[in-house]
């Protein structure tokens, strides 16, 4: 996908479709009456005779519009002009583009009204238009044997108006959002993947791959030998009931400074987790495959830093295996050692994510990091807690919590803080070993992050609890890319020094 901006002469843009608004009062944009005073006031009498209302989600395609170089004008419904802010103008491009894939239209011109620039900089303008896009267009990577539909052949998008200074800022924010847009289906195609061909193997094979198309980044894939070797025994017990071997991954980009002190990402990569001994409910259980998008998360957000080639060093960890029962699996009222040499009592072996993690977030120690941050499909607590609006953010490092926050608010990909005080760790004594992996049904969320906090003494740690974010079930079942948005925007700022 091609990516410009535009600053006037929207009637002249050389495009095959010219995409304007109108609010459903019913009245036209701004960049809409430049539109209708070139076509001789067309727009306005077709929206006089009640042939466009202007709701939200509602879209006409004209052809043959008069005073305009485009073939063809698309119309999106804005809504109320009182209410009109981002969401909404998210929501339009969105639209948009949806009805341009149902098209054969190539190249567009988007002059959607923005919201004020307190709203939606040039920067953070550019960068939403190309991630829109790039989401819109995503088509699932689906193994039906039928023949696909055709594929969207938008190839080119012009967006404006961006006036003088601005320009720079607005190209440099839709390098950023295809990228975004290119780590987010890296991220959905692992997750829409079946568990029988996603696998811990296939995982480390796809990290291997990544690392091969960007010279920046160096993949290091352990197989269960060196698993053993690093004594993570916490891991190893959550993979002992299957024939899958598991696999620990370890992906850097390597774009800053020799030796500086890096960002670590650690993702949970259950690739199927039936729960193990402590067997799930089998209604729904295949979204279980989506139990190792914390993982594909990290590979995300690797291509991310390697494609805008960020000047900050990026270690992702992944601890990828599958949760299954057997005459080998892991029981209730096991007790393992972790690599950090404390004792686990498992109560339960469906709380299995929090265990790869202990291991995985041991290892991260060795790399001196400036920050870690790992991300898991952890809890349904938490989807009780947020729903699947808002992911859930907790950690060690208040400042680093609300730095991940704020980045959630620029990338429109929300999160919001839980606190994690020391009370929520008494909930996790054991009478048999240093701590059990529950701590009951209360603060369900909070304590698999309080478990999570005895692994990252000495560290600033943050905690993203992405179980109800991550993907969506039902009808419309598959991953949604998140926190892709959130940790792209994360690093990108830390790359530029800012914390804020």
């Amino acid at each position: 996908m091609q990516f410009e901006v535009w600053s006037k002469g929207l009637a002249q843009v050389a495009v095959e479709c010219v995409v304007i608004g109108v609010f459903d009062e019913p009245q036209l944009a701004a960049e809409a009456r430049a539109i209708d005073a070139a076509a001789a006031g067309r727009l306005k009498s077709l929206i006089a005779r009640g042939d466009f209302s202007g709701r939200s989600g509602e879209t006409l395609l004209l052809t043959d519009v008069p005073g305009v170089s485009a073939g063809r004008v698309l119309l999106v419904g804005l809504g109320a002009a009182k209410s009109y802010g981002r969401k909404a103008w998210r929501r339009a491009c969105g639209t948009a583009v949806s009805a341009l894939a149902r098209t054969r239209i190539r190249s567009a011109a988007f002059a959607l009204d923005r919201p004020s620039l307190r709203e939606l900089d040039d920067d953070y303008f550019g960068r939403s238009v190309a991630e829109i896009a790039g989401s819109t267009l995503y088509r699932v990577n689906d193994l039906k044997s039928g023949k696909k539909p055709p594929a969207p052949v938008l190839e080119r998008i012009v967006a404006g108006p961006v006036r003088g200074t601005g320009v720079r800022a607005a190209r440099r924010g839709l390098e950023h959002g295809r990228a975004v847009a290119l780590a987010m289906s890296v991220q959905r195609d692992l997750g829409n993947l079946p568990p029988n061909v996603c696998t811990p193997a296939y995982l480390g094979d796809q990290a291997r791959s990544i690392a091969k198309k960007y010279p920046s980044l160096h993949a290091q894939v352990f197989d269960e030998a060196g698993i053993r070797r690093l004594k993570m025994g916490c891991f190893l017990a959550v993979t002992q009931g299957s024939v899958q071997p598991p696999r620990f991954i370890v992906i850097e980009h390597r774009g800053g400074k020799a030796g500086a002190a890096p960002i670590v990402l650690v993702g949970k990569g259950i690739t199927f987790d039936t729960g193990g001994i402590s067997i799930k409910p089998a209604a729904a259980m295949d979204e279980m495959k989506f139990d190792m998008s914390g993982a594909a998360a990290v590979l995300a957000a690797i291509t991310f830093a390697a494609e805008v080639r960020l000047p900050l060093r990026v270690v992702g960890l992944i601890a990828a295996c599958e949760n299954m029962p057997s005459g080998s699996a892991v029981k209730p009222g096991d007790i393992v050692t972790s690599a950090s040499g404390q004792t686990v009592e498992i109560l339960n072996t469906d709380a299995e994510g929090r265990l790869v993690l202990s291991d995985a977030l041991h290892y991260a120690r060795r790399f001196e990091p400036a920050a870690v941050i790992d991300m898991a499909t952890l809890t349904g607590a938490c989807v009780v807690a947020l729903g699947a609006h808002h992911t859930g953010a907790l950690g060690n490092d208040d400042a680093l919590v609300r730095e991940l926050v704020s980045a959630g608010v620029r990338a429109d990909d929300r999160a919001w803080q839980l606190p994690l005080t020391e009370e929520y760790s008494e909930q996790l004594k054991s009478n048999f070993a240093d701590f059990a992996n529950i701590g009951g049904r209360e603060g369900g969320a909070i304590t698999a992050a309080a478990f999570l906090a005895k692994f990252t003494q000495g560290l600033q740690w943050a905690h993203l609890d992405i179980a109800g974010t991550a993907y969506q079930g039902g009808p419309q079942k598959g991953s949604t890319g998140r926190p892709t948005p959130l940790l792209a925007d994360f690093l990108a700022h830390r790359a530029r020094g800012r914390s804020e």
